[in-house]
């Protein structure tokens, strides 16, 4: 994951792509910055996993900006958000459908043999652990909520 980011920010050095260069500069400063969180809390570097989710917060906080920005009618900024976004949703994994998503859902609860609200927590640990990056988790967990509810 990190070899992917960082050959595409030479390439977008060369083509001179100013938003593409500063998004994944972005990008390659929060690894670090997750990286170094990780070693002080004694672990190694964080794994193509952790990246995913951190990728995941990383859009979501553009979308609540350009949400924002839209509002305030700030629209070159909302544009700059969505440009972002994009930018970043190329490193993650294809999402899955909401049929896969739903079939997901019901393999990690038999799986879990979860019966009841207090069995969500095995649940979500075995989605994360499956599929991040190629669901919202947000969504899920008041998906399974209702499943298990």
């Amino acid at each position: 994951m990190r070899e992917t980011i960082t050959a595409a920010l030479k390439l977008a050095t060369k083509s001179q792509d100013k938003r593409r260069v500063s998004t994944l500069r972005l990008v390659s400063a929060a690894i670090k910055n997750r990286d170094i969180a990780a070693r002080t809390a004694g672990k190694g570097e964080a794994t193509d996993a952790e990246l995913l989710e951190l990728f995941g917060k990383m859009i979501k906080q553009r979308e609540e900006s350009e949400k924002i920005y839209r509002d305030a009618g700030r629209a070159e900024l909302a544009t700059q958000e969505a440009e972002e976004i994009a930018i970043i949703r190329e490193f993650l994994p294809k999402q899955l459908s909401d049929a896969d998503t739903q079939k997901a859902i019901a393999e990690a609860i038999a799986e879990a043999g979860a019966t009841s609200v207090k069995d969500m927590g095995k649940v979500m640990a075995a989605l994360k652990a499956r599929y991040a990056g190629q669901m919202d988790f947000g969504e899920v967990s008041a998906l399974v909520k209702a499943k298990l509810g």
